[in-house]
């Protein structure tokens, strides 16, 4: 059983460390997570968990570990994929379950997964705390980049 997740301020995007395998590719995430971001105008404000706990966590399984803020509307997992890529993108996943949605069809769209690069962790979620815009319309902008991932609206 995954533990919880406390303390985390409602604005903050959570990242989840899920892979410990490459501690300076960490660091250089970590350092990119810190930037400024909308063109500098922005702090970025991150909660980050960085609990060897969570190793190895499938996403599916942080979801139900996470479910419980109702506040959170995406989760971003520093996976292993996220540590060997060049960009550090991480996976964003929508905090969705199936009994959430009154369908199938809302599930497949209003769920899901894409990879974001660091600098795209907090416009996806502050564009999806305040009801900007849903996790659809985060997946439709990362199937315009040509390797899928999202970087900015």
């Amino acid at each position: 059983m995954l533990p919880a997740v406390t303390g985390r301020d409602d604005f903050a995007a959570l990242i989840i460390r899920t892979d410990f395998s490459d501690e300076p590719a960490w660091q250089s995430l970590c350092n990119e997570l810190s930037k400024s971001w909308g063109d500098g105008d922005y702090d970025p404000v991150v909660h980050i968990v960085d609990d060897p706990a969570w190793s190895g966590a499938a996403a599916h399984a942080v979801v139900t570990a996470v479910s419980a803020d109702e506040d959170l509307s995406v989760v971003f997992l520093a996976d292993r994929t996220t540590m060997g890529d060049h960009d550090h993108a991480l996976l964003a996943v929508a905090v969705l379950t199936r009994d959430d949605c009154g369908s199938d069809e809302e599930f497949e769209a209003y769920g899901g997964s894409v990879r974001a690069v660091p600098a795209g962790v907090h416009d996806i979620h502050a564009n999806l705390s305040i009801g900007n815009l849903d996790f659809a319309d985060v997946a439709d902008a990362a199937r315009l980049d040509p390797a899928g991932v999202f970087r900015s609206f």
